[in-house]
């Protein structure tokens, strides 16, 4: 995204930055002309000139040439010297332009915004075309800064009639980008001309399961749509996923532990991973097959990798273990490309390597997007003591903080019988100098609870106890214990809590056959069994969600999607222990 709008810049700028040479219209007026005067040059001009409106043109020109020289505070001195109010509307139009792009130098999208609103930018379809481009790109720039990607595809689309080659071609890339990072439900909103066309397309690529199906349904859109930008130049992710299309993957290696202190979570993965593979094979879709590898068994990747390729394998599912993930993370490059079941810290791992696992960190970020989805701005947390428990605070304050929150105070706990002690001193205010009865804080919106569901059931009491029984808790899984116990629940009540669709959507037909046949699927153990399943799943889609890194697929562990990293990022649904009840709740909003 970024990459195409600095092609875009660097394909306009020339044209943009030179300005109009002459007047649109006399109740228009006259636009800067490209100056050719130094800067000192223009502003001693401007200070001698009796004419207004002509100081006021060659201060625009000056803030211009100043902008261009990388100047920007001087320009935006320059600029606070032109009386807006007095300008005819092509100058108001170029000087609010030229204020909205200082304000994204400065990274404020919400000035920029500001600037654009002046109510000469209505008639902008009446300026000249290099002025209606200019305005129109950083009008899109700043919508996109400020979170409304539909709003700034459309700021696009509205100048792609009257841009042309490259310039076009990098404008149509930098819409395709903005409609592919919108949600689904925001694509079916009715559109009509241009617009509509590029939200059918990304819905429909969106809506396909498969490589195949999102090529039979691209086939399809260019057919019923043959004169739209994105038909005569499909954009280079959808290219990059009919290439995709024309290799199928025809052998996996599942690479687990068979013993050691793994062999159980490897085989609830394991079990998962296959169920899904029956269930494709059942459904008629000829998938790949599959070949065991094990990895508590190993000498040397290297060893494994030679094998892998003689055995014709195109695809490796593990390793498990973290220090095998590590290792694979620290190379150039991989043989054959990989998807590991665990993660690894650090840097950028090579292209052909793909991570996935039940991040905790991934559920400590689904907590901050749901408060703040829900309003919230001030947070106390409760974290276990350790290295756990730092990386599950790190990760909750960085997405909390990132979004306007604010954590007011934090405790990390321990011993059983110092968490009631811990509790209250995260609520109660004491008085100066430790005297008197303590109050209850009123600055804590909620607490992020990391907790286990022995902990919780200690917890949610005791802010009862502290008259904060009313202070909302918001809670990995990991205070959900799947045990059916409602006596249990009923200790929790009011905790809401982030979980996998595994163990909250019961009625799911492939969980129900896999229960059927391992019971313990449908305790805590599920949440693995879970990510086996999408590990499946995520085999034929890899490639699909590099090339297309907004879009998501709605998983048994959760929403998925890929990061940068190529970590494989989870998003989860919600539910709230009420009445000894797991009562599910709407999902976040995106």
């Amino acid at each position: 995204m970024i990459a195409c709008l600095r092609l875009f810049t660097a394909l306009c700028l020339a044209a943009l930055l030179a300005a109009c040479a002459s007047s649109p219209s006399s109740s228009l007026g006259e636009l800067p002309r490209t100056p050719d005067a130094s800067l000192e040059q223009l502003l001693q001009q401007a200070s001698a000139s009796k004419d207004p409106e002509k100081a006021a043109l060659l201060r625009l020109s000056a803030t211009d040439l100043a902008m261009r020289q990388k100047d920007n505070q001087r320009a935006a001195q320059i600029l606070a010297q032109v009386p807006l109010d007095t300008l005819k509307p092509a100058q108001q139009v170029f000087a609010s332009t030229l204020a909205a792009e200082l304000a994204m130098s400065r990274n404020q999208p919400k000035d920029a915004l500001t600037a654009l609103n002046h109510p000469s930018v209505s008639r902008l379809n009446e300026m000249p075309a290099d002025l209606q481009v200019r305005t129109h790109v950083v009008h899109a720039r700043a919508l996109e800064a400020d979170g409304q990607n539909l709003a700034a595809a459309r700021e696009r689309a509205a100048m792609s009639q009257i841009l042309t080659g490259d310039a076009a071609n990098s404008n149509n890339e930098a819409i395709w980008a903005l409609v592919a990072a919108l949600p689904a439900e925001q694509l079916r909103t009715p559109d009509t001309g241009v617009m509509g066309g590029w939200m059918s397309l990304a819905l429909a690529v969106k809506s396909a399961s498969s490589l195949q199906d999102q090529q039979n349904a691209i086939d399809q859109w260019r057919a019923q749509n043959p004169t739209h930008p994105a038909a005569t130049q499909l954009p280079a992710p959808l290219l990059k996923l009919k290439e995709l299309a024309s290799q199928p993957l025809n052998k996996i290696a599942l690479l687990l532990p068979q013993d050691g202190q793994l062999a159980s979570v490897s085989k609830a993965l394991r079990d998962g991973f296959m169920a899904a593979h029956y269930q494709a094979q059942q459904a008629g879709q000829n998938p790949p097959s599959i070949q065991f590898y094990d990895s508590s068994r190993l000498t040397s990747l290297d060893d494994f990798y030679r094998k892998a390729q003689a055995d014709g394998v195109q695809l490796v599912v593990g390793p498990l273990e973290k220090s095998l993930v590590k290792q694979l993370n620290t190379r150039s490059q991989l043989p054959i490309p990989t998807l590991a079941l665990n993660y690894s810290e650090g840097a950028q791992g090579p292209a052909q390597l793909f991570q996935f696992g039940l991040a905790a960190e991934d559920e400590a970020r689904e907590v901050a997007r749901r408060a703040h989805a829900d309003g919230l701005t001030r947070a106390g947390a409760i974290v276990p003591q350790g290295e756990w428990g730092d990386r599950v605070l790190k990760a909750f304050r960085q997405e909390w903080e990132a979004n306007g929150g604010t954590v007011v105070g934090i405790e990390h706990i321990d011993k059983p019988v110092a968490l009631a002690q811990q509790v209250a001193d995260l609520v109660q205010l004491r008085n100066a100098g430790g005297s008197g009865q303590p109050s209850r804080r009123q600055d804590m919106e909620f607490i992020f609870l990391a907790a286990t569901p022995q902990q919780a059931q200690q917890i949610k009491p005791t802010l009862n106890y502290q008259y904060a029984g009313d202070v909302p808790v918001y809670a990995t899984s990991h205070v959900f214990s799947a045990s059916g116990d409602q006596n249990q629940y009923k200790d929790m009540n009011g905790i809401r809590f982030c979980e996998t669709p595994w163990l909250l959507d019961t009625a799911n037909p492939l969980r129900q056959q896999v229960t059927a046949q391992w019971p313990q699927a449908g305790g805590s153990l599920g949440r693995l069994y879970a990510m086996g399943v999408d590990a499946y799943r995520l085999t034929s889609r890899l490639e699909q969600l590099k090339a297309l890194p907004d879009n998501r697929i709605d998983g048994l562990s959760g929403s998925l999607s890929m990061s940068q990293q190529q970590h494989i990022q989870r998003q989860l649904p919600w539910a709230e222990f009420v009445n000894g009840q797991v009562q599910r709740l709407p999902d976040t909003p995106n």
